[in-house]
């Protein structure tokens, strides 16, 4: 009752009693009175993502396709854990993310940190709790965050927070993010953003009309949309989008090379067109009618020409002096409907190559996004209807469509960057990657990470043999690259039996269509555990322990890529097994993990490499060799670790 009255003092269904003393009309000074955004376990959260992570990445080879080969990484595991891992290989690397988080519509189920009393130790095994098969349970795993819950937000927030403030870090300096929001959370969102990225740093709110019909399941409306919130780091600067057929039938004019353009208004309209707001680019420009020359310099009897605004007032043009003089043949002078006014108009090409580079102040772009997208190929009916298709089944609720994710990668990213998603579901942006890959020959990679969710028993999913979410993720990525690959050898056989000349190339590339598989596991080596106290039988038991680092369970090649991973090496990194040992991308690192002689230093010196880790076990009981090499290594020039 008291909450329909006076909602204003509520705070996630709980009386803020700050807040009703004020409005009681009380005299009360509000604690913490600031502009910020603040919840239930924001410190804690903050401490969750600042502990160390303990896990590895591993090689599963038997779920890739073309491991050795393909630039495309697919990740099993809990997606904060894995980018805590990712954090020293990839720094500063990854172009574009894009994520497709859970929307918090009260019938969640994710991961937050509602346990921050725990350890570490107890939060791990909760987090890897499994069934007798192995998959992990939604009891050890989830916690569905109900809109009856009394931190229902700040769940939520405890969530997003540090995975975005992890993500952040990976993204370059020209990076941008890309995040499917609706309703439910999308103010949250902006102002954790805002936090995060900084507002000044906001690009675009855009709004996504995916359900043209509304879904009728609301109370008061119909809803048609959701959104994506851009931000981008400080160097970004946006691709826009190709032009639309009905954007390319504006360029209606031809010159004489037969190159098609249209006509736009060299003064400048919108904010910023007053003289006062750019003197500088308050200028006149002459013209002669008679032989159709434009000129900066004042001409006798020539026509001048100012910026003035339709209201009579000083306008300023869109380009300053220089860029006029360098253009002066793109410049079109038109008389004024009204008076004996004049303006300029300047010419567009259709091929972007024709027109000058954009002015510093903001100069339209051919093809700059809207903030409202109503295409139909971006519905999630399409969507829906396009996975049920590759799958054979229905197998996933609201996948986003692929042509809706191209749409953001030709804003976000070039043909040769790479796309972050560690919220991956059915793996759309792994789809989309390869297709558009195929259609314009690019190069671009994709990172996905996909939590092992356990698939709802009564789905379709579930009885048609996925126990997972990653594993629906994983099979439509082989069946998109194998629908894909079906494509292309198709156009290649159609264009080989075409007629070619001399010098004419067949432009039908196979793109890459494979993907590494890597799981979240334990480390290889052992972990320090704290020990409260002065327990001495306990400290001389792990001093002991520690004689040999490396854990009961390690496996060599899951040693291999956890120590690449150590040393700033990323996934991609090309290893070789030679003799004895391991290179990592030719001769920047090598290996000696399975066994040390003479012979094998001797070929590891020749390879001349920067930096060589070997484990110590592997000089035990030969305290020569082990002296012996550490003093060539450092002879040579070559810095060397043992573990």
């Amino acid at each position: 009752m008291l909450q329909s009255l006076m909602p204003e003092v509520f705070d996630e269904g709980r009386i803020d009693w700050e807040k009703l003393q004020a409005a009681l009309g009380e005299d009360i000074n509000f604690s913490n009175e600031r502009y910020v955004l603040n919840w239930a376990g924001k410190s804690d959260a903050f401490r969750v993502m600042q502990q160390p992570s303990s896990a590895t990445l591993a090689p599963c080879r038997e779920e890739s396709v073309d491991f050795d080969n393909t630039r495309n990484i697919f990740i099993e595991g809990e997606n904060m854990e894995v980018l805590k891992v990712l954090q020293k290989s990839y720094f500063g690397k990854v172009k574009m993310i894009y994520i497709d988080p859970p929307y918090n519509t009260g019938n969640d189920s994710f991961i937050y940190p509602d346990r921050f009393s725990e350890t570490k130790e107890e939060y791990l095994r909760r987090v890897g709790d499994k069934d007798e098969a192995g998959y992990m349970t939604h009891e050890g795993m989830f916690r569905r965050n109900s809109k009856e819950n009394g931190q229902y937000h700040s769940n939520w927030l405890n969530m997003m927070m540090p995975r975005l403030y992890l993500a952040k870090s990976l993204l370059r300096e020209d990076g941008v993010i890309f995040i499917s929001i609706d309703d439910n959370e999308v103010y949250n969102l902006r102002l954790l953003m805002n936090e995060i990225f900084g507002e000044e740093n906001f690009i675009a709110q855009l709004v996504i009309v995916n359900n043209p019909k509304g879904r009728n399941d609301s109370k008061h409306f119909a809803e048609c949309n959701e959104y994506a919130v851009v931000y981008g780091k400080p160097n970004y600067v946006s691709n826009g989008l190709p032009l639309t057929s009905e954007q390319k039938l504006k360029f209606d004019k031809v010159d004489g090379d037969g190159h098609r353009y249209q006509l736009r208004d060299l003064r400048k309209r919108g904010n910023g067109d007053r003289r006062e707001d750019r003197p500088n680019m308050y200028f006149p420009i002459y013209y002669n009618p008679v032989g159709g020359k434009v000129s900066l310099e004042k001409q006798e009897n020539w026509i001048e020409i100012y910026p003035i605004k339709g209201d009579g007032s000083d306008g300023r043009w869109r380009w300053g002096k220089e860029r006029v003089s360098e253009n002066l043949h793109l410049l079109v002078p038109r008389p004024v409907k009204k008076g004996d006014k004049w303006g300029v108009d300047y010419k567009v090409f259709l091929n972007p190559a024709l027109n000058p580079m954009d002015d510093m102040d903001g100069e339209e772009k051919l093809s700059k996004p809207k903030t409202i997208w109503t295409e139909t190929d971006i519905s999630s009916d399409l969507a829906k209807r396009t996975l049920k298709n590759l799958m054979s089944g229905d197998y996933f609720d609201f996948p986003k469509s692929v042509d809706l994710l191209k749409k953001f990668f030709l804003i976000g990213m070039s043909d040769t960057d790479i796309v972050l998603d560690f919220f991956a579901g059915s793996g759309t942006t792994a789809h989309a990657v390869m297709q558009m890959n195929k259609e314009d020959g690019g190069h671009r990679k994709f990172i996905c990470v996909q939590l092992p969710e356990p698939c709802d028993e009564k789905s379709e999913a579930y009885k048609a043999g996925y126990k997972t979410i990653a594993e629906i993720a994983k099979e439509r990525i082989r069946r998109a690259g194998a629908k894909i690959r079906e494509e292309v050898e198709k156009d290649q056989t159609a264009e080989n039996e075409k007629l070619h000349f001399e010098g004419e190339q067949n432009n039908c590339r196979m793109p890459d269509l494979g993907f590494k598989v890597f799981k979240l596991t334990d480390s290889n080596f052992k972990q320090w555990r704290e020990i409260k106290g002065s327990d001495r039988d306990a400290w001389e038991h792990q001093l002991f322990d520690f004689i040999d680092p490396v854990s009961d369970n390690a496996v060599t090649d899951n040693m291999v890529y956890e120590l690449l991973l150590k040393n700033g090496k990323d996934l991609n990194s090309t290893v070789v097994l030679k003799n004895g040992y391991y290179t990592v991308k030719g001769n920047e690192l090598i290996f000696l993990l399975e066994s040390a002689s003479q012979e094998i230093i001797n070929d590891v010196l020749n390879e001349k490499p920067n930096k060589v880790i070997a484990l110590d076990r592997l000089f035990e009981g030969n305290d020569q060799l082990k002296t012996n090499t550490a003093l060539q290594m450092r002879d040579a020039g070559i810095e060397f670790k043992t573990i």
